[in-house]
């Protein structure tokens, strides 16, 4: 298969799960399992692009947190995104300096995938007779920041999946979970994916990227992520995250039967 249609066929992948809750690093590492392995660099830089559809179709509330950031609610806002960024980016260094790496093999990806699938059955159970909050509380913003650095150490999980759950179980409402995941990816993605890059480009230089199929696949994961976020933001007016709970659980369920 030539080079720049796995390129596309990666984008895609990236794009639709990158902000859906069923693991966008999981997908890929199955995908790889018979596509050609791409960098870390290369998985990190097109989750950066991916982010560049949430600035888009969030741009009225970025622009709000940045025009009023004197006022109380913007600046409380904003204040625990970056208490949840910091939380991600401290842990996420600390592992960098560990020497931690993703898994390689695809069960810990079905584990994970399986799990976390069980985790939305339950939760979404839970919540039919509860009535969700529309306030994000600082002890919520910690765990959500959490909950993301979870997802870098267990492939699979789902970084909007893991922050989401937090957030249902602690009570807020779906929208509000999705807005509050969605924004705090950006930056933690477009962090993460200079650190790799920087880090790639120490070692090899830039002749050591293949900067045509980087930006080729960035660009596909932009516009498929776009496409994404809107099916999503539309499904969880009228639905529950259940269907993604059964999603994980088919999907994981044949990873640990098929792959190894």
């Amino acid at each position: 298969m030539p080079e720049w249609l796995q390129v596309i066929i990666l984008g895609i992948i990236e794009g639709v799960t990158e902000f859906l809750p069923i693991s966008s690093t999981g997908h890929l590492l199955i995908a790889q399992q018979w596509l050609d392995r791409q960098s870390e660099a290369f998985n990190v830089a097109i989750q950066s692009g991916a982010m560049l559809a949430v600035i888009v179709i969030f741009r009225e509330r970025v622009m709000e947190l940045i025009t009023k950031w004197r006022e109380p609610e913007s600046r409380d806002y904003t204040l625990k995104l970056i208490l949840a960024f910091v939380i991600t980016g401290v842990g996420g260094v600390a592992l960098k300096a560990a020497g931690f790496e993703l898994p390689e093999t695809a069960a810990p990806i079905g584990w994970a995938l399986l799990v976390g699938g069980v985790l939305f059955l339950v939760v979404e159970n839970r919540l039919k007779t509860r009535e969700l909050a529309d306030h994000i509380s600082w002890k919520l913003a910690a765990l959500i920041g959490v909950g993301q650095l979870a997802a870098a150490v267990f492939s699979g999980l789902s970084r909007s999946g893991a922050t989401i759950l937090v957030a249902l179980v602690l009570g807020l409402n779906r929208k509000r979970a999705i807005e509050f995941t969605f924004l705090l990816g950006v930056p933690t993605m477009f962090a993460a994916g200079g650190l790799e890059l920087a880090l790639e480009v120490k070692d090899n230089g830039f002749a050591g990227f293949d900067w045509g199929m980087l930006i080729l696949g960035t660009v596909v994961a932009a516009v498929t992520a776009f496409v994404s976020v809107k099916w999503l933001l539309k499904f969880v007016q009228t639905h529950t995250f259940e269907a993604f709970g059964w999603y994980r659980i088919a999907v994981g369920g044949a990873v640990l039967l098929f792959l190894r």
